[in-house]
């Protein structure tokens, strides 16, 4: 179960470690002016949220994904055609 947390600015740019440990359980709203401003995610939780799948890239950075097996199509193998022009 995810709990959400809310900080005054203030609260926050005070222990910014204590609204890090919060993350862990859910989001932490931020709050400025009796408004709510930002929301801090674990970055997983972010992914997830907006959908996003990690980029070829960060995963040959990160190398999170070494044990998956990655097979480009080859030249030659059918894919490419010359333009018709007809």
């Amino acid at each position: 179960m995810m709990t959400t947390t809310t900080l005054s600015s203030r609260q926050f740019n005070q222990d910014v470690s204590r609204a890090k440990r919060a993350a862990n359980d859910g989001p932490v709203i931020n709050y400025r002016s009796w408004e709510p401003a930002y929301v801090l995610l674990k970055h997983d939780d972010y992914r997830r949220l907006a959908g996003d799948e990690p980029s070829i890239a960060i995963c040959w950075i990160s190398r999170v994904f070494e044990d998956i097996d990655f097979d480009p199509p080859r030249l030659g193998d059918g894919i490419f055609r010359p333009a018709s022009l007809a």
